[in-house]
């Protein structure tokens, strides 16, 4: 632990010790910026309650598939969202992890939505 310049007990110096490194904030960091953008929060919950391809996507978002599709692609890449082919079609969905859990409850949190039953 480096030295504090203001010695105010030693809950500092515990907290320090398991402060997680850098890089682990740099990761969360980079998934807020991936997320400030509302078309992905809304994309994102939605497939957090269904399974739709590319097509059935479009038209609930209301945005053309090269357009979705780029979205897509951001949401696949840091693990939020998972695909699978069933022959010419792609279906996506949220992934099944800890990080897509925890997002999809701090955005109903947030923005005081409810899971449809």
């Amino acid at each position: 632990m480096p030295h504090l310049p203001h010695p105010h007990g030693e809950s500092a110096g515990r907290l320090f010790d398991h402060m997680p490194a850098p890089e682990e904030f740099t990761a969360s960091a980079e998934l807020f910026r991936l997320m400030s953008d509302g078309t992905r929060i809304r994309l994102f919950w939605l497939l957090c309650h269904c399974e739709a391809c590319l097509l059935n996507l479009s038209a609930m978002m209301d945005m053309s598939s090269p357009a979705l599709s780029h979205h897509l692609k951001l949401l696949r890449s840091c693990g939020l969202i998972v695909s699978r082919r069933e022959g010419k079609e792609v279906y996506y969905k949220a992934a099944d992890n800890l990080r897509a859990e925890a997002l999809h409850h701090m955005i109903e949190q947030i923005a005081e939505l409810s899971c449809p039953r």
